[in-house]
């Protein structure tokens, strides 16, 4: 037989009638009752003749070959109309394929809505042990009525297929046709005649046939029988219309390139980026069809378009950072073509760094201690212990969306002190880093480690590693969407954090913001920050640094609020009320600028820049009871330098010190704080 020939061809030159070895069989296994064996004779005898040449059977008409139509009359007497007879016949036909007379090809099985062998498997010696198949999908977390049907579903098929009824022998090349096939069918007109109609068939019927093939894929990967992931659920993908052919060719070659380095992500931004510049050239400048013909005054009119172009899914004007990350993926495309001189591409970037607009620097958005406090009792309460789980884990780590879904099974042990120590995977910085983790969270960990029974791993994005998850559900990954996003509007509904269109105020990122500015505001050093929090640079840290609006109240209460405790030459100033309106605004709008290391500074910025060191003395110079300890700490400096000057010899130093060291007792006699006592570290 040639390896040339197509499929279809190889089946039907294999065939033929084992009618002796049938009628023989069907005697011998069928003996009682007497009249369902006649039948069984009877319909095989039908069959015959209608196709003396099985050749000729599978050349018939799909609707024939199927036998019985949807709802159809299945009386005997109706036993001489074609496709009945082939309806009639499955028992003989699922003898030949079993017996190896014969293969089925996949547009005849998954055109039978249903498929049943009966006690036949069983009286031809086949054994198939479904008892196992199904305990494996339980494990891993399917449900047990369901379970056993849609793997019989997909495997009967494959074996009517492939002429074998060992399950080692299904390979990922038959489950890739079969899903090929169930698409191609919903193509077909006629299928409306086996399954009512083409609508019941591409929805509720497609859907189910699916999902019964992902099952079993997910069974035979987990059982280490084929080595291709069990894929995911996905939308359909937006087919966008070609508009400009060579330009979007070079839009081709370009993600093609980006992909080997960039995360998926980029890629995407890319992608519609590039994609909406070409269909807005199309609409605008029709008779531009490269990338060469692109003026730089094109891209500027652009830009300003972006302020009024709508967004794809939603239809509302673009937000403007979408506005700035759109301009921002042109100018890097601008620059990596020119900078490879690709043919057709611009001669010189068309936007540079300067056009774009300035991105703003917000301070990060935290979860306040209200809202925290509102939250966390919801959180508790949720019922999946996956999204419990996902959601305490962000609230103790610090740890982004992408990089809690893809925890490892083994991510949580201890310090030695016991105290919980979370791994956290290579994420947006691709480095991997351990954390201390809260009591809380560690416990949830270990819940969800305990519903692991050691199913396969899966391959990670970023490493390629097969890894074994902690998230994963029905042997798969579980979704960001329903792990974070569905959990928080869950728990943001109940706890009243909602906007005005339902919406939850609070997203997964605003607790990685709350772990940073609660290590700030409680004296974490900025290398602990950049630690937890996986920053690539100390910079991207000091936003948590920088002083909290709590910290500005205390701060600016502690100088200008009621009842203040101060010292010093400006102290005087504060209290009589002699400072103007104005200079008091921005004393409360700037105070922590004003900080000096033994207190603060009111000199305002029409004053021009202080012209001396010596602001113990200094009219603006203010402290507070804050800085006694600093203030200790110095004159312990003083006296020391006291020494040191005495034992050189240097009387004009020692007088020089013993006047500081004065002035800072008179400040801390001021404040109302001992002279000796608690001082601050070095």
């Amino acid at each position: 037989m040639s390896q040339s020939q197509p499929l279809e061809a190889q089946l039907i030159s294999t065939v033929e009638h084992a009618s002796e070895e049938y009628l023989s069989f069907i005697r011998q296994m069928y003996a009682t009752p007497v009249r369902y064996r006649d039948r069984l004779l009877l319909r095989h005898k039908r069959f015959v003749q209608q196709y003396p040449d099985l050749r000729d059977w599978f050349t018939a008409p799909l609707t024939e070959r199927v036998g019985k139509l949807y709802r159809e009359d299945r009386r005997e007497e109706r036993g001489t109309v074609d496709n009945v007879v082939s309806y009639e016949a499955r028992h003989y036909l699922f003898f030949l394929a079993l017996r190896g007379y014969m293969r089925f090809d996949w547009e005849w099985l998954v055109a039978l809505p249903d498929l049943t062998l009966g006690a036949l498997p069983k009286k031809l010696g086949v054994s198939i042990n479904w008892k196992q198949l199904t305990e494996e999908a339980v494990v891993l977390g399917y449900e047990l009525a369901g379970a056993q049907s849609k793997l019989q579903w997909a495997i009967m098929r494959i074996f009517l297929h492939i002429g074998s009824v060992h399950i080692e022998d299904i390979t990922l090349t038959h489950l890739i046709e079969l899903n090929q096939a169930i698409v191609r069918m919903g193509e077909r007109t006629d299928i409306a005649l086996s399954y009512g109609s083409v609508e019941r068939y591409r929805g509720p019927v497609q859907t189910q046939r699916r999902f019964s093939l992902n099952l079993l894929q997910t069974v035979l990967y987990h059982r280490g029988q084929i080595n291709a992931e069990p894929p995911r659920p996905k939308k359909p993908a937006f087919v966008r219309p070609v508009v400009k052919p060579q330009m979007e060719a070079v839009i081709d070659h370009y993600l093609a390139t980006r992909r080997l380095t960039n995360q998926p992500g980029t890629i995407t931004s890319f992608y519609e980026t590039l994609h909406q510049f070409v269909a807005w050239i199309a609409q605008s400048y029709p008779s531009i069809e490269t990338w060469a013909e692109v003026s730089r005054d094109h891209v500027l009119e652009y830009a300003e378009a972006l302020n009024t172009l709508p967004a794809r899914t939603t239809g509302r004007p673009l937000a403007a950072t979408t506005r700035l990350t759109r301009l921002s993926c042109l100018s890097t495309f601008f620059k990596d073509v020119v900078a490879w001189r690709w043919e057709h591409g611009p001669a010189y970037p068309l936007l540079v760094h300067g056009d774009l607009p300035k991105r703003p620097r917000r301070v990060p958005r935290y979860i306040p201690q209200d809202e925290l406090a509102r939250l966390m009792p919801a959180i508790r309460a949720l019922k999946c212990p996956y999204q419990r789980t996902a959601l305490l884990v962000a609230r103790w780590s610090g740890a982004r969306r992408g990089e809690i879904q893809r925890l490892a099974v083994d991510c949580l042990d201890s310090y030695p002190d016991g105290t919980p120590r979370l791994r956290i995977p290579a994420g947006k910085t691709r480095q991997e880093r351990i954390v201390p983790l809260n009591q809380e969270a560690a416990e949830a960990i270990r819940q969800i480690q305990a519903l692991r029974r050691g199913e396969r791993g899966l391959p990670d994005r970023q490493t390629k590693v097969e890894t074994r998850y902690l998230f994963v559900r029905y042997g798969k990954l579980i979704c960001l969407k329903y792990l974070l996003s569905d959990s928080l509007a869950k728990v943001c509904t109940i706890a009243g954090l909602t906007a005005v269109d339902s919406k939850p105020t609070v997203t997964a990122h605003r607790f990685r913001h709350t772990v940073g500015t609660q290590l700030a505001q409680r004296g974490a050093r900025l290398r602990t920050i950049q630690k937890i929090l996986g920053h690539e640079s100390p910079a991207m840290s000091m936003v948590y640094m920088g002083i909290t609006d709590e910290d500005v109240r205390q701060d600016y209460q502690t100088v200008l609020g009621p009842n203040a405790v101060l010292a010093g030459p400006g102290a005087q100033l504060v209290q009589s009320g002699e400072l103007a309106e104005s200079e008091i605004r921005w004393i409360q709008e700037n105070f922590f600028k004003t900080e000096l290391e033994l207190g603060g500074c009111l000199r305002l910025p029409q004053e021009g820049p202080c012209e001396c060191d010596l602001y113990l003395t200094c009219a603006k110079f203010v402290t507070s009871p804050e800085y006694a300890p600093r203030l200790r700490h110095r004159r312990r400096v003083e006296l020391e330098l006291i020494e040191d000057a005495a034992a050189h010899g240097w009387q004009r130093e020692v007088e020089r010190h013993q006047c500081t060291m004065r002035r800072l007792e008179q400040l801390l006699t001021d404040l109302g704080e001992p002279i000796e006592g608690s001082e601050a570290p070095d």
